[in-house]
């Protein structure tokens, strides 16, 4: 196959570098679903909703975040990832604006349709967007680059958090929401035009892939129908989903569970929510770059180890250095799922059409962020305490640790036929 090096394309590909900065800025922008916890309390105290109504929210926006992640992924295939992601910027901040003026209104229908639907869908668009695009331009630090990208989806909140409390201090919930909705908006469209696909088999000059992974990743371009079709694309989808639901289930409690487990107050248990998203950051670049060496699969097998660890351990863990370790430890695990998923996905089906195929894969991130807080909360209600539910996740993760061994990368023969390496041959 012929490639296109970077030398005989100078003047007219953009810098793939100004692209990678355009693509973490946008998912700082989008990752603020994140830091929904900050909004829960003072849309509590307005004294029209409760706790159940306020949460919901966030489930109503990963919910459409996934069918987002599919509408986008699949037209940015067709149309590129510009246009995509500059309508995603604007249902994002529409989404905002429509939230403003729901909790002015006291409508939590508006609530649930403005932050939850229009939003979420918004942000499913235009998180698919810098990560197909980014697999494209980086074949030669695939894992590493599209860590980046998630990294910067994953520290939204840390940079929004702190913002938003001060300004619903200062001026309420719904001036907020419009303040943010109008930012980003401009962000999100901004960013938006720096990115473009790369010419078909282009390269990097002089890059030839030489590393035991890079070798192992398929040169045969699938559609979204054909890597639907295969048994990989579904094992892929269901290790992504085993690893959301172990984490978000910590996520989703982590401040009472500190504060039952361990005795933390109030104050301090918040703090174990911020220690989570600097790990859940940190874990997808960190596992993003061992997978360019050691190989994707090995790195899954790592994290759902470490895991099984770590819950077993959790509920007996009784001092606050131990317990924000054991957190830590989950974060880094739950961001390491995400940062190494898409270069998984490019290296087993292909990078021209990564935007539809990745998007119904991260229909597994809206289906595991849905059962496992609902098991955590249900479980700690009827027992009085969390241990019963962190150990069946223990399990399940333990189970789970078969599933990397199984996951050999589909091959397309010339005759069309999908095959599958013998067990011998190592994963990619």
């Amino acid at each position: 196959m012929h490639h296109i090096g970077e030398s005989m394309t100078t003047n007219r590909l953009p810098n793939r570098w100004g692209i990678a900065v355009a693509a973490v800025i946008m998912q700082v922008c989008l990752g603020a679903v994140y830091g929904w916890s900050v909004f829960v309390k003072p849309l509590m105290n307005t004294g029209h909703w409760t706790l159940p109504h306020v949460s919901l929210t966030f489930t109503v926006a990963m919910v459409f975040l996934g069918v987002g992640t599919v509408v986008g992924g699949l037209w940015q295939d067709r149309v590129g990832p510009r246009i995509v992601s500059s309508v995603a910027g604007v249902l994002y901040g529409l989404g905002y604006a429509a939230a403003a003026y729901a909790v002015s209104r006291h409508s939590l229908t508006g609530l649930y349709l403005g932050y939850g639907a229009l939003a979420g869908f918004g942000m499913g668009m235009g998180y698919i967007c810098p990560v197909a695009t980014l697999v494209k331009w980086f074949p030669d630090r695939r894992g590493l680059m599209t860590g980046v990208a998630v990294c910067g989806y994953g520290a939204g909140a840390l940079v929004m958090s702190p913002i938003a409390a001060r300004e619903m201090l200062a001026y309420g919930v719904p001036a907020t929401f419009l303040t943010l909705g109008i930012v980003y908006c401009v962000l999100v469209i901004a960013t938006a035009q720096f990115f473009s696909n790369p010419p078909e088999a282009w390269r990097p000059l002089g890059w030839e892939p030489r590393s035991s992974v890079a070798k192992a990743a398929t040169t045969y371009e699938f559609t979204v129908r054909e890597a639907m079709a295969t048994w990989q694309f579904w094992l892929l989808w269901a290790m992504l989903f085993l690893n959301v639901s172990a984490g978000i289930m910590i996520i989703s409690q982590a401040s009472p569970m500190a504060q039952q487990i361990v005795g933390l107050t109030p104050l301090s248990a918040a703090g174990i929510v911020g220690v989570i998203s600097i790990f859940n950051g940190l874990g997808r670049i960190v596992w993003a770059a061992v997978s360019d060496y050691i190989g994707r699969s090995r790195v899954y097998f790592l994290l759902y180890l470490i895991q099984v660890a770590v819950f077993f351990a959790l509920p007996s863990l009784r001092t606050a250095a131990l317990f924000t370790s054991a957190v830590a430890l989950i974060g880094l695990c739950y961001g390491g799922g995400f940062g190494t998923m898409p270069s998984f996905t490019a290296d087993f089906f292909g990078s021209k059409f990564m935007g539809g195929i990745y998007g119904w894969m991260l229909l597994a991130w809206s289906a595991g962020a849905v059962p496992s807080p609902i098991l955590i909360a249900r479980v700690r209600q009827a027992t009085g305490n969390y241990t019963t539910a962190i150990h069946v996740i223990a399990v399940v993760m333990l189970f789970s640790l078969l599933l990397p061994l199984m996951a050999k990368r589909p091959i397309r023969e010339l005759k069309g036929e999908i095959t599958v390496p013998p067990k011998w041959q190592k994963a990619a």
